[in-house]
């Protein structure tokens, strides 16, 4: 007897799931395997902070002070497998986040009225803030992002959002609208006590005692580079001015060049579980590069000022 014949509707179906949400031919697939990821994530955390009912629900459902680097970790987790993973996990993995947010709430200490903290404008405001903070650090690192890839990087972006429970059409899907985001949404941000203790905590985390010196000499600089990507209204903010551009923007390309020299050995070493189970799905061809970015026919060239002054202004950053 046979081997039943597999149809073309259910090979289509599973290699549809095997290459996920993106695909290796994404903006979305070579940009977050970048080695300056790192720091747009911290970035995005400063970022995150400055929404004062955000900031409130992370801080009253999370143990981030005594668990450092849980947060970092899981945000991290979440980015791999939906990158990177089959259709099937990314949608499991943004099952499982949504249920969980379903039922934390938190309370605003004026009113003491509780809310959700899957409320559509702060699910709007964290996609933002995380999506923005990848182009600006990524940019301002010397990765080679024009105009065109970034706007079809934040349409590719919209299908994470609907991960969480947002809907494709309720985040920006452009450099233009994400610019328009960050000018409508600034009135609502704000210091508050709970930003302060994020912005203490990332500069100067709870490690071991036989780490300390580690995150004195290396955390420190990652993280006083992460806030100098920030956008000078949010430095304002905040109180705390940094390092200024002309020192951060060199440190953050000699930082990506370093890293991404030894990329190769450290994915032997310490491989990401998710982009491997990638290449092991799709063959080691699909590994992550600059040179696997779309060719558009791009209005203005990577790198032009026209380019980059766009971007900047859309993701919030200073120019200075």
């Amino acid at each position: 007897m046979g081997v039943p014949q597999e149809s073309q509707e259910s090979r289509e179906s599973r290699e549809s799931d095997a290459v996920g949400l993106f695909g290796p031919d994404s903006v979305t697939w070579q940009l977050h395997a970048d080695p300056v990821m790192w720091v747009a994530g911290i970035r995005a955390l400063y970022l995150q902070a400055l929404h004062p009912r955000a900031v409130r629900g992370v801080v009253q459902n999370s143990d981030f002070r005594k668990d450092p680097w849980g947060r970092l970790m899981r945000t991290a987790d979440f980015v791999g497998v939906t990158t990177y993973g089959t259709r099937t996990e990314a949608e499991r993995a943004g099952a499982r986040v949504r249920r969980i947010h379903s039922v934390i709430k938190a309370v605003d200490p004026v009113t003491e009225q509780p809310y959700r903290i899957d409320e559509p404008e702060l699910l709007r405001w964290i996609h933002c803030a995380e999506v923005g903070s990848y182009l600006s650090v990524a940019r301002q690192a010397g990765f080679p992002m024009t105009d065109e890839l970034a706007d079809l990087y934040l349409a590719e972006q919209r299908r994470s959002a609907e991960l969480v429970g947002l809907g494709a059409e309720e985040v920006p899907g452009s450099v233009a609208e994400l610019k328009r985001y960050f000018e409508e949404i600034r009135p609502a941000l704000a210091m508050s006590d709970e930003a302060r203790g994020v912005f203490d905590f990332l500069r100067r985390p709870t490690v071991p005692f036989v780490l300390v010196l580690g995150r004195e000499v290396l955390w420190r600089q990652v993280a006083e580079s992460a806030y100098a990507a920030l956008p000078r209204w949010a430095k304002d903010l905040y109180g705390y001015r940094g390092l200024p551009s002309v020192v951060a923007r060199p440190g953050l390309k000699v930082l990506r060049r370093a890293v991404g020299a030894a990329t190769p050995v450290i994915r032997a070493v310490y491989p990401s579980p998710h982009l491997r189970g990638a290449m092991e799905r799709l063959g080691p061809e699909v590994e992550p590069s600059v040179s696997r970015l779309p060719r558009l026919e791009a209005a203005g060239a990577a790198g032009s000022a026209d380019a980059v002054g766009t971007v900047a202004e859309a993701t919030g950053e200073s120019r200075r």
